[in-house]
C-alpha cells in the first residue's frame, strides 16, 4: 500500500494455475482479495482498483460484451474474479470503500513471463517462431479475443485512479477482436517467416476450449475515463517483438 491514495496491487493465479490448483486459488484469489479489502478499510486507503478478468463473462452470449454482460463463466478463475468483484462492492455498501473494477481482455506485451508452462499465446509462438520450429495452435484457429498491449492496460489503471468513477466495472480492451488464425498469420508475417502452422485439437480438459469468442465493448470506459488505446495490435507486437531482441 502508498498512503491514503495508495493502490494495492494483488498477485493472483491464472486460468490454468487454478484449473490444476483450484484450493490454492481460493485462497490466493479470494481469501488474499478479502485481505486486501479489510486493509483498505483498516488503512483508510482511498481508493482500490480492482483486477478483475473478461473471464467472468465466460463464452461471449453477444459481441460486443458490454460489462452488463451475463456471467457466462465455468472455470474456476472466473470464479474468483466474480467473488472479488462481488466483495469490492459489498466493501463499498458496508464501509464506503471507492474503488474501480476493471475487467482485462488478453493483455500481451514486455515484460509478461515469455517461457512459463503458463505463459500466453503470444509469447509461445514468438518462441516457436526464434526457434525456427512451427506454431501450434490448439483448435482450428477460429477463437478470437481482443488484445490490447500492456502500456494500454497500464494507462488505463491510471485513469481509473485519477477517475471520480466508484463502484464501477469497466472492460479493458481495445474493441478489436482477432482470431488467433489472424494472429499467428500476422506475427509470422511481422517475423518474415515461412513457417506453417500446426493445428491440434483441444484436449477434453482444457479449460480454454470453452471460450471460443470474446471482444469487450469499450464504450463505457471512453464515455466514463475518456480512455482510448494508443496502440493497434501490429503497433504493440513490434513493440514486443523489439523488447525480445534487446531482452531475451
Amino acid at each position: 500500500m502508498k498512503g491514503m491514495d495508495g493502490v494495492v496491487h494483488l498477485a493472483a493465479m491464472w486460468l490454468l494455475h487454478c484449473k490444476d490448483f483450484p484450493r490454492t486459488a481460493f485462497h490466493v484469489n479470494i481469501e488474499g482479495t478479502f485481505n486486501v479489502l479489510e486493509a483498505c478499510v483498516k488503512n483508510k486507503i482511498k481508493r482500490l482498483v480492482y483486477s478483475s478478468s473478461a473471464s467472468v463473462y465466460g463464452d461471449a452470449v453477444e459481441v460486443p460484451m458490454t460489462e452488463l454482460h451475463p456471467f457466462n463463466n465455468r472455470n474456476f478463475y472466473g470464479a474468483t474474479k466474480i467473488a472479488g468483484e462481488a466483495m469490492c462492492r459489498a466493501y463499498h455498501d458496508r464501509y464506503g470503500l471507492e474503488y474501480v473494477g476493471l475487467r482485462y481482455m488478453n493483455v500481451y506485451g514486455p515484460h509478461q513471463d515469455q517461457t512459463a508452462a503458463y505463459t500466453g499465446v503470444i509469447p509461445i509462438m514468438l518462441n516457436k517462431i526464434d526457434a525456427d520450429e512451427q506454431p501450434v495452435i490448439n483448435g482450428d484457429g477460429s477463437q478470437a479475443y481482443d488484445f490490447i498491449y500492456v502500456e494500454d492496460v497500464g494507462r488505463y489503471n491510471v485513469s481509473a485512479i485519477e477517475s471520480n468513477k466508484t463502484d464501477e466495472f469497466y472492460n479493458v480492451g481495445t474493441g478489436v477482436q482477432t482470431s488467433i488464425r489472424e494472429l499467428c498469420d500476422t506475427i509470422l508475417d511481422m517475423k518474415k517467416s515461412d513457417l506453417k502452422v500446426k493445428y491440434n485439437p483441444y484436449s477434453e480438459d482444457d479449460a480454454r476450449r470453452l471460450v471460443q469468442n470474446r471482444i469487450g465493448c469499450p464504450k463505457k470506459s471512453e464515455e466514463d475515463l475518456g480512455f482510448i488505446p494508443k496502440y493497434d495490435l501490429k503497433q504493440g507486437l513490434q513493440q514486443l517483438i523489439d523488447w525480445r531482441i534487446e531482452n531475451l
